[in-house]
């Protein structure tokens, strides 16, 4: 069963799917889906077509029900934030994924390796899985462009729970008709309010809602992200945020805008001073390397930095997986050869996502032999670089791939600032902190 969302839409589907009784994987991509989540034709999408982007989800089944839903990219940074709650989530930095993480569930799989681990309970792991189902229908119900494909298969295994779908879609339905009373102040779950009137704000709360407000909404935090902190649901965040949206003594902003703060009509307030697109050519390249090999990653690392890239070398090849779609690489070297998931693997699981369609991703191969280059080409590889190379060869092929870098006027960033996986040090003792209510 495959089709476009035009045609079909999403509760269809998953009724077509708890009708049949059927076990399998249900993909869905939008089309360049805005986070803004309003009209292409309207002002407002106009003004927030710099920050649209494209997504893709994975649903699990089995017989009928659902086992586990997330979005495609294998971020874990969804898991960390439920972990949260339960003061595990620097947990993740110390296990390795079960083989489950292979497959199109990553973050899955680092959620059994836990339990495996016993580092989460049964119960909190069926907590986080019906909160991570729970949030991704909520997005695919309001997805309307898009195209889909269910493939019937055998059951993600091993499961922890399986949920009814009827009952759950009219409820994230519900959730969906709610939200939309919060437009067009509040648009997305992925927008980050920050307060832009402190003292407005203050003026207008106690003292100690205001300071709850003010460790929260910092702008760093999306809303959907201070809802799993707190372990509530997003509307309740955003209900307690949008009276204050409204007076204008809290703005939004979306991730990616390079610090940019937009309001409701998009209109940049505050931030970096450059728009989307001069902020994106500004930045210096940044190279993938996904090698098992320590000391390739390094000598990769040192000759790319000494030449003005941005270079970071990940040894763990299912770790990288997550990596890359946080880091937003120019360019992925990849060894073909590498235990747990090879490099044909780690490609071709790239090349599904719309986000890595069109990133050179070039293989590197111990073998100069024409099977391997077939093989490279058939997962969607861009090129491929034979071991041991030079650091001419290394150069030549990045230069070609993601331009020659003025040294004197950029400088690589400094990775452990902005490491995807740093630690917001947020006390959960206070996550029940009261909100103001409206």
């Amino acid at each position: 069963m495959q089709g476009k969302l035009s045609e079909i839409d999403i509760r269809s589907i998953l009724q077509l799917i708890e009708l049949g009784q059927r076990t399998g994987e249900l993909f869905v991509e939008s089309y360049g889906s805005q986070v803004s989540s309003v009209g292409v034709g309207s002002k407002e999408g106009r003004s927030l077509a710099r920050v649209s982007r494209d997504q893709s989800w994975f649903v699990f089944f089995s017989n009928g029900q659902i086992i586990y839903a997330a979005e495609a990219t294998g971020h874990l940074s969804r898991l960390k934030d439920h972990l949260r709650r339960y003061k595990l989530d620097s947990a993740l930095d110390e296990i390795r994924a079960s083989t489950i993480a292979a497959t199109n569930a990553p973050e899955y799989g680092y959620l059994w390796a836990l339990l495996e681990n016993h580092l989460l309970t049964p119960a909190q792991g069926r907590t986080i899985v019906q909160s991570m189902v729970h949030e991704t229908l909520f997005d695919l119900l309001t997805l309307h462009q898009g195209s889909f494909i269910f493939e019937i298969g055998s059951a993600l295994a091993p499961q922890l729970m399986t949920l009814e779908i009827a009952p759950l879609v009219t409820q994230v339905i519900k959730e969906v008709q709610e939200w939309k009373k919060f437009y067009p102040q509040i648009q997305s779950p992925d927008q980050c309010p920050v307060i832009s009137e402190a003292e407005q704000l203050r003026d207008q709360l106690p003292e100690n809602v205001f300071l709850n407000l003010d460790r929260w909404i910092d702008g760093a935090k999306s809303i959907r992200q201070i809802a799993r902190y707190l372990n509530r649901d997003i509307l309740m965040v955003a209900r307690a945020i949008h009276p204050y949206v409204q007076q204008g003594l809290v703005q939004l902003h979306y991730p990616g805008t390079g610090g940019a703060v937009v309001d409701a009509t998009g209109k940049e307030l505050v931030g970096s001073g450059l728009s989307f697109d001069q902020w994106q050519s500004s930045r210096v390249p940044r190279i993938v390397c996904i090698d098992d090999g320590v000391a390739i990653c390094e000598a990769v690392e040192s000759i790319l930095n000494l030449h003005g890239y941005e270079a970071v070398g990940i040894a763990d090849p299912l770790k990288a997986l997550s990596l890359v779609f946080q880091l937003k690489p120019d360019v992925i070297l990849c060894d073909i050869a590498m235990p747990e998931l090879d490099g044909y693997e780690i490609c071709g699981m790239l090349r599904r996502s719309t986000a890595f369609r069109q990133i050179p991703i070039v293989m590197l191969t111990g073998k100069d032999g024409f099977i391997d280059r077939v093989k490279a080409r058939m997962v969607g590889a861009t090129d491929y670089l034979t071991k041991p190379f030079g650091e001419s060869e290394l150069l030549m092929l990045v230069e070609k791939y993601a331009g020659l870098v003025d040294i004197a006027s950029m400088k690589p960033a400094n990775l452990l600032v902005e490491t995807p996986e740093d630690e917001l040090n947020i006390d959960m003792t206070k996550s029940t902190a009261s909100t103001p209510s409206t």
